[in-house]
């Protein structure tokens, strides 16, 4: 086995992982399956591209690498900005949408169906406004620095990881230990019970929609990074995300970010060991097996 294959699936998984945050929180506080998700993290991708290029027209200095990575501080500042935005995108959406079938107390089904249809409609805005064509932030070469064992990596590749990483461990300590995050916990537990106990439902919502929706950003930003950005990005990770978000058991934070790891491993030893075309097979087939024979996941609890 290739040992370079270990690094390519955690690469993978940690992108994975942080859009699998995301569809957990929002189906353990909003009680539905968000497919619109995956647009999330297309459009944080694509408003970070289109901020760093308005920067980089500013100022060519803002374009200039930063030490050894290939992206200059007109990313760092357009990430800042595009996390705000898409959170901002998030809101409109559930306000127009999502808010307006809670209020007439529609069925689940309805909140799945709906979040189909916005999909489709963010996804076709994103080929409407940028074209189909693939873009890139930076198309400057990195030298892949040896990390041993015949495994290697490039500074954006490490730098990914590391952010990832420093991501979920915030977002556990935000839900663990802090106010909004035990208020996050007892609607997930019972919002009725939690609205009596004076805590403020919508504002729970809120904060929900931005943190998952600056998660996308980012994992949109990484990908688009380390990879490419296009308007079918969100829907080429939409199954990959489930079956992370499922594995890692719903409502925990570690978990989804621990399976998708376990799901970009997966993928990667698929294109090792079986082929290419099968690795889009893997996420399905996991999928399938929690929900067989443990559909709580790794970390969550039985029903």
């Amino acid at each position: 086995m290739n040992p370079q294959a270990l690094m390519d699936g955690l690469i993978a998984g940690s992108m994975i992982g942080l859009g699998a945050v995301g569809i957990t929180l929002t189906y353990s506080i909003l009680r539905f399956a968000n497919f619109a998700h995956g647009e999330l993290i297309a459009w944080g991708a694509y408003i970070a591209f289109a901020v760093a290029a308005a920067l980089g027209m500013l100022s060519g200095a803002l374009t200039t690498p930063i030490g050894p990575f290939s992206f200059g501080w007109a990313l760092v500042i357009a990430t800042i900005v595009a996390v705000m935005l898409n959170g901002g995108l998030a809101l409109l959406v559930d306000a127009l949408l999502f808010g307006r079938l809670r209020s007439q107390k529609s069925a689940i089904i309805i909140m799945v169906m709906a979040s189909f249809g916005a999909a489709l409609t963010l996804r076709s805005l994103l080929e409407f406004i940028f074209t189909a064509q693939p873009l890139y932030f930076s198309k400057a070469l990195q030298i892949a620095l040896p990390l041993g064992g015949g495994i290697r990596a490039t500074p954006d590749q490490l730098l990914s990881l590391g952010v990832a990483a420093l991501l979920v461990v915030a977002v556990h300590l935000l839900l663990s230990r802090t106010p909004i995050g035990r208020a996050m916990r007892a609607v997930s537990e019972n919002p009725q019970l939690a609205g009596v106990a004076g805590i403020d439902v919508r504002r729970v919502i809120r904060v929900v929609w931005l943190l998952g929706a600056a998660l996308a950003c980012v994992a949109g930003i990484s990908a688009g990074l380390l990879v490419q950005i296009r308007p079918q990005m969100g829907l080429d990770l939409l199954l990959p995300l489930f079956a992370a978000a499922i594995l890692g058991g719903i409502g925990s934070v570690p978990g989804a970010m621990i399976a998708g790891l376990i799901v970009g491993l997966s993928e990667a030893l698929a294109v090792q060991f079986i082929g290419a075309e099968w690795r889009a097979a893997v996420a399905f087939v996991i999928l399938v097996l929690v929900l067989l024979f443990r559909p709580q996941g790794l970390f969550g609890r039985a029903q």
